[in-house]
């Protein structure tokens, strides 16, 4: 099979760009259905982009292949009061342009993650002062007591404060609103990688940056990073030799590429649980054949579009069995999910009917739904079978469909009636999935940030906040598990399942896969033999 002619050049040069290092270069290709959106690391809290940024920036806590807590630019931490933590810079570290690594950069990031155009804003929603102590010490403190701070701080990529002020990049770059500056092309970070080409949808070259401070223990001197939307492509590019590592594998052709003499397909557990919003805070829906009144605020609506819902089906036919339903926005893997609760209502298309009835709407409605084509595993397939699912009951979709680059600017300005989401919560905490999916939003403090459908209940708010501030486990996780009965008996969402990893790799290559579906390039070796 022919490559798209895309993919020819983004592969051209290979071989003239490796040489930069000498003949011990090691480069390795690397495909994805998408591409990052910016390489602005507080742009967008989307997974694909965090972990390509992240190649290029460090946050001071950082995660090992285990996803346990691990040293990142701060070399230790503590607690000095309930509400204080103090973090010890790391001393000796530079950014990639040559300037030192200093408290300051890391208060002008807390700024800057908490200001105008920030994708991050849910990461610091409960801190109330970041200060500088001394040029490699800093203290946080929170509004209430964070016994998860740490975690917290895994996502929030550090940036340097003079590039960005020279660079007039104080601000992060609003994905809602198109805006870009210069870092959305350009890195200046602190990372084992800095961009050396930036064509956005096409490719990105990373190369090794020789004054890294830290430990890499792959041999890769160079990255070259192709998106690749359609999968028969990006299966055939593999399968030839043209790209080293690819994902996701279409669950389809796994045992193809496990078959081929070159390749093997590397599957396993991913915490994302992907879900359904639905826009619950509008009078009037703003696609939908309703006029007047929004049916979604009412249980019984959103309860019917759950109950209608084959999800078995979606596995066995659209998944191939590598999905776990869930009834809950987090899966096994995250602190505070219990099985007892993890039991979805049944598949009832008769009782949907009847519950569409006693709301009013027997004779159904029509509303867009909202999905990516390039973003989740099958996630056009999944939303065309709860399309046909929902028709069960007299519900007509107008399926919008669309590439991730618009997709999340649109759905991000809640410009959207019904629409779908996955989630990793990025401290591996129930926490950070009730913050930014299930509280209120707040556009001052972040709080609720990617409840893109507004569901609000004012009890599991308070019971949020507190699970933030409470130390005593069983206290928490009791806690816990009320939030998620709350928001279960309201459906606030309609989970569907946590999909499964499956990335294809060349056999010369040895990588790490995290169950949170990031690719650090540090951990890369080609194999030399």
């Amino acid at each position: 099979m022919k490559l798209k002619k895309k993919l020819l050049l983004a592969l051209v040069g290979t071989a003239a760009t490796a040489m930069f290092s000498g003949a011990s270069a090691q480069t390795v290709r690397i495909a994805n259905q998408g591409d990052a959106l910016s390489l602005d690391p507080h742009s967008l809290n989307e997974s694909l982009q965090l972990s390509i940024d992240g190649n290029a920036y460090e946050p001071l806590v950082d995660l090992d292949k285990k996803l346990n807590v691990i040293p990142g630019l701060a070399t230790g931490w503590k607690q000095t009061s309930p509400t204080v933590w103090r973090f010890d810079l790391r001393k000796n570290v530079k950014f990639h342009d040559g300037t030192p690594f200093t408290a300051d950069d890391v208060v002008f990031t807390m700024a800057r993650i908490a200001g105008e155009g920030s994708d991050m804003k849910s990461y610091s929603n409960d801190f109330k002062e970041v200060r500088k102590i001394d040029s490699h010490t800093i203290e946080i403190e929170t509004k209430t007591p964070l016994a998860i701070l740490p975690q917290v701080l895994t996502q929030v990529m550090i940036m340097s404060k003079k590039w960005c002020e020279d660079n007039n990049a104080t601000r992060p770059v609003d994905r809602r609103k198109g805006i870009e500056n210069t870092a959305s092309f350009k890195t200046n970070g602190t990372g084992p990688y800095h961009v050396r080409e930036r064509q956005p949808g096409v490719r990105t070259v990373f190369a090794r940056n020789p004054n890294y401070w830290g430990k890499v223990e792959g041999n890769v001197q160079q990255v070259i990073f192709t998106p690749i939307a359609a999968p028969t492509t990006r299966v055939a590019a593999l399968l030839s030799g043209e790209i080293d590592v690819m994902e996701p594998v279409p669950v389809q052709d796994i045992a193809r590429v496990n078959a081929n003499s070159s390749t093997r397909a590397i599957t396993g557990p991913e915490l994302r649980t992907i879900f359904l919003g639905m826009d619950q805070k509008r009078d009037e829906l703003l696609f939908s054949s309703v006029k007047g009144k929004n049916p979604f605020k009412d249980k019984r609506v959103r309860q019917a579009f759950y109950q209608a819902i084959d999800i078995e089906a979606i596995k066995k036919t659209v998944m191939r069995d590598a999905s776990r339903p869930t009834a809950l926005m987090v899966g096994p893997g995250i602190n505070g999910w219990n099985a007892e609760q993890d039991k979805r209502l049944g598949y009832d298309v008769e009782a949907a009917k009847k519950l569409m009835a006693d709301a009013g709407y027997g004779s159904g409605f029509e509303v867009t739904m909202n999905c990516p084509n390039d973003r989740y595993v099958n996630d056009a397939q999944i939303c065309q079978a709860v399309a046909a699912n929902l028709a069960r009951i007299n519900v007509k979709i107008n399926l919008q469909a669309e590439t991730k680059g618009t997709y999340f600017p649109k759905i991000l300005r809640r410009d959207t009636s019904f629409y779908m989401l996955g989630w990793t919560p990025s401290t591996y905490d129930a926490h950070n999935a009730l913050n930014a999916l299930m509280r209120c939003p707040d556009d001052k403090t972040g709080a609720g940030q990617f409840n893109l459908g507004s569901y609000c209940n004012a009890k599991l708010d308070d019971l949020t906040v507190k699970i933030g501030a409470e130390t005593d486990k069983a206290k928490r996780d009791a806690m816990i598990k009320e939030a998620f009965q709350i928001h279960s008996e309201e459906i606030g969402h309609l989970p569907l399942h946590q999909q499964s990893l499956a990335w294809g790799v060349n056999k010369k290559i040895e990588i790490t896969q995290r169950a949170d579906n990031y690719m650090p390039f540090k951990w890369i070796t080609v194999k030399t033999k």
